[in-house]
């Protein structure tokens, strides 16, 4: 039942060990998720490929689901091992001349800053953003475009600061200015919604084991059909063709849908354990236009930036309001963050250092036990 995050605790067993505020690094899985797994294993020792079909069906659903998360036909949709690979199926298939440019801010988390500068040796320039106190400004990525600007590559939340972009104005005035827009949106999906007819990205890639709850090797690409000739691919195979099942036809005919890029056989594993876990989270009320996700972890969130400021932190992300996010930064005056965390983690409380600093990242499941674990763990000295 939307809402009932009781009932979503329930469903994580990690919440019996851990007070777990470490989602935007890598979350623990679901026990649906685990399940999953444990069935395709089972099934792969007992049976072999004698179930395939049932995989494949399955790997046909969790394309459906994603798609309808996100507002996108399932046409739309292609499964990725990571949100790098995502990315570079943009950077490496685009159609670029020399002269030619990308904008992105200079705080993007490397999966979508290395792709671009990697550009260079064929004369496209990545232009990097100066970002003031982590802030994603979209007015000076629009001021840095140019008319050989053909891309803006930005993460939908900052993974150090927790900044979220104001996307739709982004998008709507990058695309007054002819200039396409790929969405890095790992640190939002599974937990805020988001609509892409109504926020009209063109690109979009996000692994699976942050806020989705699934494991590592799963994610999700999606391109705007418009634009599904626009990306050269750059693997093909029999997955690739209309005839992707007739291995004794050799017609090079590319699939009409963007599983044309996923090239070969699939992670079924962690699709299948994916599937799982965004099944949960749709049953909890994630949708392409509203999640009560969203506002249970935004109030974990002010509720977690209160009590750290009466142990006398310093809250360094995004005040209350439309450019929140999941992501909390904070530090303690005079204590290394570094050691605060293996404090932390010795107590059993999971969080990370980024930028210099503690980042927590509550999920829908957290609750007071976790946060009063949480403020025990740091109040020792």
């Amino acid at each position: 039942m939307p809402g009932d995050f009781d009932e979503f605790r329930r469903q994580m067993p990690v919440a019996r060990q851990w007070a777990y505020f470490d989602h935007a690094a890598v979350a623990p899985l679901t026990a649906a998720a685990r399940d999953a797994l444990v069935g395709w294993a089972d099934a792969a020792c007992r049976s072999g490929d004698t179930v395939w079909p049932e995989w494949a069906a399955r790997v046909e659903e969790v394309r459906r689901t994603l798609a309808a998360t996100i507002g996108a036909e399932p046409d739309e949709i292609a499964l990725v091992p990571n949100t790098t690979s995502g990315i570079h199926l943009v950077a490496e298939g685009f159609p670029w001349k020399a002269g030619d440019n990308v904008v992105t801010p200079a705080n993007e988390f490397p999966s979508n800053r290395f792709p671009w500068l990697n550009l260079a040796s064929r004369q496209v320039e990545t232009r990097l953003v100066p970002v003031a106190e982590g802030r994603l400004d979209a007015e000076r990525l629009l001021a840095a475009c140019d008319g050989r600007t053909r891309l803006i590559a930005v993460s939908w939340i900052g993974y150090a600061s927790g900044w979220k972009l104001d996307l739709r104005s982004l998008v709507e005035q990058a695309h007054s200015q002819g200039v396409l827009v790929l969405l890095d949106a790992i640190q939002g999906l599974g937990v805020f919604p988001l609509d892409v007819r109504q926020t009209p990205v063109d690109f979009l890639a996000a692994d699976g084991h942050k806020w989705l709850l699934g494991p590592e090797g799963a994610g999700v690409f999606f391109l705007r059909r418009e634009h599904l000739d626009l990306l050269r691919p750059l693997v093909v195979g029999w997955n690739s063709v209309v005839q992707a099942h007739d291995f004794s036809r050799a017609e090079f005919a590319l699939r009409p849908a963007a599983a044309r890029y996923e090239g070969g056989s699939q992670n079924m594993a962690g699709v299948a354990a994916l599937g799982a876990s965004l099944d949960l989270l749709v049953r909890h009320g994630l949708t392409s236009t509203h999640s009560p996700l969203a506002e249970r972890v935004l109030e974990l969130v002010n509720l977690a930036a209160d009590c750290l400021r009466q142990l006398g932190a310093e809250i360094h992300g995004p005040p209350p309001g439309p450019f929140q996010s999941g992501i909390l930064p904070f530090s303690l005056p005079g204590q290394d963050p570094a050691e605060v965390r293996r404090r932390c983690l010795r107590a059993g409380v999971a969080l990370s250092c980024r930028g210099g600093r503690l980042r927590l990242s509550p999920h829908a499941y957290n609750n007071q036990q976790d946060l009063d674990r949480l403020l025990d763990a740091l109040a020792v000295r």
